[in-house]
């Protein structure tokens, strides 16, 4: 058995390796002994795993340290993933990694057992839902640590299309003296014959997910990525959630495609429901928490609690602005929904974000925050403390008006 998932795990290497290396993942990888990456399809997990494989043996295809096990390959049904790891530890394997394990029917009681059974074994596991991890029955986030991976920033789509490697920024560096670092990237940008503003709009189109370099046409990446939601409502959510039958399905798909029409969303529950045929909100709001574990909504709020806690969110949004300009179908992506989308999905990494009292966020509970155009003046934020304009289509702003670009290096 062995020989033959060492055989598969040489090929799937081989095949899914990529040059360009996320420091972060691989330093965050490199301390402790059990790690569960989650995020959504085609944001880089897989990858990550392998580089870090990589990384361990010295970039040795062949070594018998490491295994990478896709979970729901037909290879892996003969023994169970533990299984698997016991035969792995027994011959002195070191690291294993698990691959799409949400399809693997008991990968949580397993990947508990192993944890407890073979200290010195390394496990890594990439999966599509943190919230089954931390509210699953085994409670493996006491065991793991939770890596949650979002698709690429802007500043590391610079660094994967054209080498050009930034250093990440601070939001204190964007609203404590914003200009002379716009300055000094957009001058280091034309050294080497690029612009910021088209290459922004290139990764704003298809920059967030990373194999999108794998696809020259951008009509047909965004297919694609069309397809990637299809499988995450058809096969990842059931996956995740058994209880999820067929009519479910249907009722998001449709959910969704309403969200994707009216962009920023600003949600009508009761309409909502009666679009769907739903008859109480409770199922509707979960609903709209498994398509935004899913990586394919963003929701926020007014205040702290957040959709977990079923409150009503405030708006809606697609996840990222690729899907924006892959959902829209024959009509043009609405600008304003991008820019903001993309604003909420790079701040809410690493900062709480809301609905703001006046203007569009409220950051960290005292930042708030306009986006839009070149031309937006500060009419809705007159009056308003520690307030900013995020505004597309400028290089390089003054005062408290900051390009809408730089909050992609964060």
């Amino acid at each position: 058995m062995l020989d033959d998932l060492f055989g598969l795990s040489q090929t799937l290497i081989r095949v899914r390796n990529r040059p360009y290396r996320r420091p972060f993942f691989e330093e965050a990888l490199s301390g402790g002994r059990f790690h569960i990456i989650v995020g959504p399809r085609g944001v880089g997990k897989t990858t990550v795993m392998i580089q870090h494989l990589l990384a361990g043996s010295g970039g040795d295809v062949f070594t018998r340290k490491g295994l990478y096990v896709q979970a729901d390959h037909f290879l892996v049904a003969r023994s169970s993933l533990y299984e698997i790891a016991d035969e792995f530890h027994k011959y002195g394997g070191e690291l294993i990694c698990f691959d799409e394990i949400h399809k693997y029917p008991s990968w949580s009681m397993e990947l508990k057992s192993m944890a407890d059974t073979f200290p010195a074994l390394k496990i890594i596991a990439s999966g599509s839902s943190a919230l089954e991890i931390v509210r699953g029955s085994h409670d493996l986030s006491r065991r793991a640590l939770v890596l949650r991976m979002r698709g690429l920033s802007f500043r590391e789509y610079l660094g994967m299309v054209h080498g050009l490697e930034f250093v990440r920024r601070a939001l204190t560096d964007l609203t404590g003296g914003h200009e002379r670092t716009a300055e000094l990237i957009v001058r280091e940008l034309e050294q080497g014959g690029h612009k910021v503003l088209p290459l922004f709009n290139d990764y704003l189109a298809r920059g967030y997910y990373p194999y999108f370099l794998e696809y020259p046409d951008t009509a047909q990446f965004q297919l694609t990525l069309t397809q990637q939601v299809q499988a995450t409502l058809e096969v990842d959510l059931p996956a995740i959630h058994p209880a999820l039958g067929g009519a479910s399905i249907r009722k998001m798909r449709k959910l969704l495609a309403v969200v994707a029409g009216l962009v920023p969303f600003t949600p009508d529950m009761k309409a909502l429901k009666g679009m769907l045929e739903i008859g109480d909100e409770r199922t509707l709001k979960g609903y709209l928490g498994f398509l935004e574990e899913a990586g394919i909504l963003l929701t926020v709020s007014k205040s702290d609690k957040g959709l977990r806690a079923m409150e009503k969110p405030e708006k809606i949004y697609l996840n990222n602005p690729n899907l924006y300009h892959a959902l829209s179908g024959n009509s043009a992506a609405d600008s304003g929904a991008i820019r903001e989308t993309f604003f909420l999905n790079t701040l809410q990494a690493d900062h709480t974000v809301r609905v703001a009292p006046k203007g569009d966020f409220l950051v960290d509970g005292s930042l708030t925050f306009e986006i839009g155009g070149k031309g937006k003046d500060g009419g809705q934020i007159k009056g308003v403390e520690n307030a900013w304009l995020a505004l597309d289509n400028i290089e390089v702003g003054v005062g408290r008006r900051i390009p809408l670009w730089m909050f992609g290096f964060l």
